[in-house]
Parts: C-alpha cells; sequence; structure tokens
C-alpha cells in the first residue's frame, strides 16, 4: 500500500526528500550553499501594484480576468506612448533608448544588491554605475564619431576627444578596475568577484545591446519600429492564443506559456509583419536612413528610396497559383526580409524570455521590479527585444547593408592635400581600367 503524504512528511528520510524537491528546479547542493554567503534570496515582490481605479472597475471579475483586463488596458497605452515617439522624431527615440537601458540596468543591479548589501560590503552601486558610465561613454562616442564625423572635425574639443576617445574610455575602464580591487575585503573575495562579474554581464547584455538598437535606427526607422513591433506582436498574439487556446505546456521554465500560444504567436506575427511593411514601406520618413545634416545641424531622413523598398513584380510557385488564383503578386522587397524578422521575433525571441524567466526563478522573483503594473518591471517587457536588436544589426550587416559613400567622401575630405591627391590619381587610374573614364588621348 502506498505511503500517504502525511506519513511521508512524518518520516525523517522522507522530510530530507521533501526539502529537496521544495529547491527550485535544477538547484544543486552547492548552490544551496551559496545561499548562505549570499544572505539568502531577495524578498519577492508580493504588493499589488495595479492601479486602484483599475482595481474598483474590475472587483467584480475573478482574478484571472482580471489580470487579462489590467494587461490589455495597459498594452494600449505602451502601445500609444510608442507611437507618440515614433512620431517625435529619431532623436527623442534615441532619448527613450538610453532611458530604457538605464531603467533595466537598475533592475538588474537592484536584485544584486539586494544580496549584497547585507554584507555592507564599499562600493558595489557605486562601481557598477561607473561602469556603465564609461561602457556608455565608450559606445556614444564611436557613434558620435562614425555617424557625426564632420561635426566631429569642425569642433576642435570633439576633434581632440575623437582622436583620442579608446584611450579616454580604457583609462576610465581602467580607473573602475583598480577602484574594484582595492575594495576587496577579506573573506568575502569570492562574493566580490560575483558582483564584479554580475555588473559585467548585465552591461553586455542591456549596454551593448542598447547601442545596436541605435544603430538600427540609423539604418532606417523601418529597422527599428518593424522588429520591435514584431516582438510585441507576439507577445500579445502568444498571450491570446494561450489565454483562450492554451492546453499544452511548452516550457517548465515559464509554466504558463503554451504551444498553441507559440503557434498562433508565430503565425500572427509573420502576418502582422508582412502587412506592417508593405505599409511601412510606401513611406520615406521610415526607410531612408537617418543622418546628421552639417548644414541645418539636424537629422534628416530625406533620399530615394533603394530597391528594398520599391515594388517589383514576383512570380508565384505553381503549386500556389492554383489556391490564390495568381500567377504574380507586387509586392516590396523588404517584405520578404520581414519574413525572417518575425520568424525570429516569434520562435527565437521568446528565448530572451525563457532566459529571463529562468534568471527570475534563480532567484525566486516574479518580476524584476513593479513599474508597470500586470507586467512587472521595464526589464520584464524588454527582454526579447535586446535579442531582437542584435539579430537586426546582424542581418543589416550580412544581408543587407554596403559601403556608404556619403560617409567615405567625409573621411577624404579630413586628409592632408597630398593624400587626396595620391587617392584621386589611384581612383582615376582605376576607373580608366575599367573604361568607366576615357582618357584624353582616346578623345
Amino acid at each position: 500500500m502506498p505511503e500517504s503524504k502525511a506519513y511521508r512528511g512524518n518520516h525523517p528520510k522522507h522530510l530530507q526528500e521533501s526539502e529537496s524537491e521544495n529547491k527550485l528546479d535544477g538547484e544543486t547542493a552547492s548552490d544551496s550553499e551559496s545561499k548562505s554567503e549570499f544572505g539568502g534570496s531577495p524578498p519577492v515582490p508580493t504588493s499589488d501594484d495595479t492601479p486602484e481605479v483599475l482595481n474598483r472597475a474590475l472587483s467584480n471579475l475573478s482574478s484571472r480576468w482580471k489580470n487579462w483586463w489590467v494587461r490589455g488596458i495597459l498594452t494600449l497605452a505602451m502601445i500609444t506612448f510608442f507611437f507618440i515617439i515614433i512620431y517625435l522624431g529619431p532623436m527623442v527615440l534615441m532619448t527613450i533608448v538610453m532611458c530604457v537601458q538605464i531603467k533595466c540596468f537598475h533592475e538588474i543591479i537592484t536584485i544584486g544588491y539586494n544580496v549584497y548589501h547585507s554584507y555592507d560590503l564599499p562600493w558595489f552601486r557605486t562601481l557598477s554605475w561607473y561602469f556603465l558610465l564609461c561602457v556608455n561613454y565608450f559606445f556614444y562616442g564611436e557613434t558620435v564619431t562614425d555617424y557625426f564625423f564632420t561635426l566631429v572635425q569642425r569642433e576642435e574639443p570633439l576633434r581632440i576627444l575623437s582622436k583620442y576617445h579608446r584611450f579616454i574610455s580604457f583609462a576610465l575602464y581602467l580607473t573602475g578596475f583598480c577602484m574594484f580591487v582595492l575594495s576587496l575585503v577579506k573573506k568575502h573575495y569570492r562574493l566580490q568577484f560575483y558582483m564584479f562579474g554580475w555588473t559585467h554581464v548585465t552591461l553586455l547584455i542591456v549596454v551593448t545591446q542598447s547601442h545596436l538598437i541605435i544603430h538600427n535606427l540609423f539604418e532606417g526607422m523601418i529597422w527599428f519600429i518593424v522588429p520591435i513591433s514584431c516582438v510585441i506582436c507576439n507577445d500579445i498574439m502568444a498571450y491570446m492564443f494561450g489565454f483562450f487556446f492554451g492546453r499544452t505546456p511548452l516550457i517548465k521554465l515559464s509554466p504558463k506559456k503554451t504551444w498553441e500560444g507559440f503557434i498562433g504567436g508565430f503565425f500572427a506575427t509573420v502576418l502582422f509583419g508582412l502587412l506592417l511593411s508593405y505599409v511601412m514601406s510606401g513611406y520615406r520618413c521610415f526607410t531612408c536612413p537617418v543622418e546628421f545634416n552639417n548644414d541645418t545641424n539636424s537629422f534628416t531622413v530625406d533620399c530615394e528610396p533603394s530597391e528594398l523598398f520599391q515594388l517589383q513584380e514576383y512570380n508565384i510557385p505553381l503549386v500556389l497559383q492554383s489556391v490564390v488564383g495568381w500567377k504574380t503578386v507586387r509586392m516590396y522587397p523588404f517584405q520578404i526580409h520581414s519574413i525572417a524578422l518575425s520568424t525570429f521575433a516569434s520562435l527565437i525571441g521568446p528565448f530572451g524570455g525563457f532566459f529571463a524567466s529562468g534568471f527570475k526563478r534563480a532567484f525566486k522573483i516574479k518580476d524584476f521590479a513593479n513599474t508597470i503594473p500586470g507586467h512587472g518591471g521595464i526589464m520584464d517587457r524588454f527582454d526579447c527585444q535586446y535579442l531582437m536588436a542584435t539579430f537586426v544589426n546582424v542581418y543589416i550587416a550580412s544581408f543587407i547593408r554596403g559601403p556608404n559613400p556619403s560617409k567615405l567622401i567625409q573621411q577624404f575630405l579630413t586628409l592632408r592635400p597630398d593624400q587626396q591627391l595620391h587617392i584621386f590619381n589611384t581612383l582615376k587610374a582605376h576607373l580608366l581600367d575599367k573604361g568607366v573614364l576615357v582618357g584624353s588621348e582616346d578623345a
């Protein structure tokens, strides 16, 4: 006869088994031992952060439907805010990306600090924010030098900072490194090196990838809006399909995720990406690269659209012709690329969320913060976006971007006259050999 649960709870052997079952999935003995050094897990936020107005309006609903409405209303509010900042232009978008980066960094570092502060060890938060400043100085300095080359060369202080930018960045980092070594306290070396690694991994995940988002934005706002919108669409549609049709669990790290939501979100996101790309490809303000105009000292997004954003006629495969009844279809080449973007957003992007879920389970927290009621912290909303930003940047570099003539000319104009003349003669000889130019003797 099988033992009852009560009996198992009173038996010493089963008491030990019960304790081990209460550990997080995948936790080992060494993980348990390290808890004592870290002072225990951070507290799980349990307060209800839903606005009082929504609490009163939805008081008659069950918790399941109440959560559905809270998430839905605040999702619409966030989408509206997203449209507003798009309307305000690229400078506002860059500022928002910077603010989101700082907030995400704060949320992750705070989790570490909740563990770290109990030992009263010096400089952890100070050094974390100092390293954030150093890394941002390096990345944004590189961006300014790359995209505002003429402006930098025109102003003497900026020119000097640009010339020695990497040395200054390294010196700043080295200062932080020495400060960390000086802050080491006996008996807590391992803990301090844990936190040092914690800070650097956070910088890698948050700062580096937010920098890539800005690089994508400079390629054209469409490369910023479409990927972000695809992730948002997949998040919403996967939740909707899972809420109404979800039956089969997808992954243990996120017990509420289902195969029905995962598959439904994929097809909905691909369709959404095609439609959004078709609409946006017809507007120059979305398709043109964001460039700095030295005459007006402002950003411009006006250009002649590339072939990527010009309607082309494509033959439909014979297998599908009988189904759709068409032989050809007119679409923008960018729509084909949008299929790759939306596929990544719906099939691989969620793994950024699963990674974040595993991180939160490791520290027994529900959300990174309580910034957005029903959604958690900013990092809870951007866990997939950072992974998506890296993919888009790699995709553009691999399949889209070519040499930029305007940047080459800018660099050419900063050379000495003898260097310019040498390049001119070399280029002229090359074009004569190719038959592009006709020599004076041939004329």
